[in-house]
Parts: C-alpha cells; sequence; structure tokens
C-alpha cells in the first residue's frame, strides 16, 4: 500500500508563489504516474497537472499553464507543484494521486492513491 503525504499549503497574497510537496511511501514510486488535483469548496474535484514516471512528460489543465510546474525526484520519492502567480481563484485544498497504470492522466478515476490534502488559500 502507498501512502501520500502532501505539504507545503498555506495563506499567500495574489500574486505570491508556494511550493507543495508529496512524499510518498513504499519502493515502487518511481513507477507511478502522480498528478495533483483540487477542490474548491461547493465545487467538484477539479485536474491540475500530471506527470509520468520519469518526469519526461508533463500536462496542465489550461488555467494553470505557464504558472504552475509539476516535478518529481524519485530518489526522494516525492512529486512537487511549484505554484506562481497565484490567483484567489487559485483557493482549494490541492490532492496528490498516484496511478499504477495509467502513463499519465487527467481523470481522477485512473488513479490508485490519494493523499489527505493540504490547503491553499490566496487572498486578494
Amino acid at each position: 500500500q502507498v501512502q501520500l503525504v502532501e505539504s507545503g499549503g498555506g495563506l499567500v497574497q495574489a500574486g505570491g508563489s508556494l511550493r507543495l510537496s508529496c512524499e510518498a511511501s513504499g519502493r515502487t514510486f518511481g513507477t507511478y504516474a502522480m498528478g495533483w488535483f483540487r477542490q474548491a469548496p461547493g465545487k467538484e474535484r477539479e485536474f491540475v497537472a500530471t506527470i509520468n514516471w520519469s518526469g519526461s512528460m508533463t500536462d496542465y489543465a489550461d488555467f494553470v499553464k505557464g504558472r504552475f510546474t509539476i516535478s518529481r525526484d524519485n530518489a526522494k520519492s516525492t512529486v512537487y507543484l511549484q505554484m506562481s502567480s497565484l490567483k484567489p481563484e487559485d483557493t482549494a485544498v490541492y490532492y496528490c494521486a498516484g496511478a499504477r497504470y495509467a502513463l499519465s492522466s487527467m481523470r481522477a478515476n485512473e488513479y490508485d492513491y490519494w493523499g489527505q490534502g493540504t490547503q491553499v488559500t490566496v487572498s486578494s
């Protein structure tokens, strides 16, 4: 069983930056695609970014392209989400997720493991 633990959330002013981290337990992290999703109050969970097992392929939701960067360090079993130029509408709980079989995916139902989430609040 893989456990994912996010960290790095917090309160930031609009235009600021945050880096989220997600550390995985288990020895198979390097074989999984990883993703970041978010859920704002009263809204459904939505895709943010995904990265394949080696880090050679990434994809982003249109609303974060050019502002967010996903990366991973397999030696540390950690995936990151660097967020810049943050907007109040980026306020949400951010979740990392791991997919055993997908190359990379925007679909939440293709992910097998989920973290508990970390709150990001962007003030105007």
